[in-house]
């Protein structure tokens, strides 16, 4: 299964609607947490997600809408015994912030909680994962998951190659097996992106972190009449955010992180419809969103 959970859309202050940020996605074994807010232990079990289903933890700064709830998380990944461990990625200038939010308070810690400093923008040793540098007044990171490009085989070319059992897999690791290539039995599989963009201003990592996304998590701050103070403090409007969509061929487009000033969230669906025809969603908190299905193989 691979989906995004929603837990929090809020921005600097949270709404009776709108918890801080909070995001959990599930992909395939692999739980991550993005940006836990104040509240977000209490939003993980509204929605279903267990501490236990955490397996990494991605902050993109220490701001505090994106940070306070990680005393809450570790200590319940100890209070829950987690068995397996669990990996957090941090900008590594915020080390300290990280450090004192984790042993906020006494408890009995069991958890296996695992630092691992983002230190430079780039792939992320033994991950799927990237992080890039964005335009904050601290040091800010976004993510993405780049799922390799695979194959997939067809069971009827296989059969009428004769081919079976430990055979394909003999297949798949050599390339060839008696006279018949990969090529003959399966077609190219599209890896899968998910891209996830927090406050920025606009810059041009945030293309590159979007580029290609089947599933784009992206703040919108600010509405287009506030783009002068969105540029001055570092964040996107909702116009800026569907732009980089439309550049950036993301598949379906999720628009998050605004601001209390605004009443209606469905300003924000207006003025991205101004620049992008793909799917659209206006996060609201509990939301559930499937990864797009992969797009088919190609001959």
């Amino acid at each position: 299964m691979r989906e995004l959970i929603i837990l929090g859309t809020a921005s600097q202050v949270p709404t009776r609607h709108r918890n801080h940020n909070g995001y959990f996605l599930r992909w395939d074994d692999q739980g991550i947490l993005f940006d836990p807010g104040e509240g977000t232990q209490r939003q993980m079990l509204r929605a279903g997600v267990a501490a236990t289903d955490i397996t990494r933890i991605c902050v993109t700064h220490f701001h505090g809408d994106h940070s306070l709830g990680l005393p809450g998380v570790i200590q319940r990944l100890s209070l829950d015994r987690v068995p397996h461990p669990v990996v957090a990625h941090f900008p590594a200038s915020g080390t300290e912030y990280f450090r004192r939010m984790r042993h906020a308070t006494s408890f009995y810690e069991t958890a296996d909680v695992r630092e691992a400093a983002v230190e430079r923008e780039g792939p992320i040793p033994g991950t799927i994962l990237e992080a890039r540098r964005l335009r904050h007044p601290i040091e800010t990171y976004g993510y993405r998951m780049i799922e390799p490009d695979g194959r997939r085989m067809l069971p009827d070319k296989l059969a009428a190659h004769g081919i079976a059992g430990p055979a394909v897999g003999e297949l798949i690791r050599a390339g060839h097996l008696r006279g018949v290539t990969l090529d003959d039995v399966s077609v190219p599989r599209p890896g899968q992106r998910f891209a996830f963009v927090m406050d920025t201003g606009l810059c041009d990592n945030v293309y590159a972190l979007a580029e290609g996304a089947d599933l784009l998590v992206i703040e919108a701050t600010f509405r287009s009449r506030d783009a002068a103070m969105a540029a001055q403090v570092g964040h996107l409007t909702a116009a800026q955010a569907a732009r980089v969509a439309a550049e950036a061929k993301v598949r379906r487009l999720v628009l998050t992180h605004f601001s209390q000033r605004y009443d209606d969230p469905a300003g924000f669906a207006v003025e991205a419809r101004e620049h992008f025809d793909g799917e659209l969603i206006i996060a609201e908190d509990l939301m559930r969103v499937p990864v797009p299905a992969r797009l088919p193989s190609t001959a």
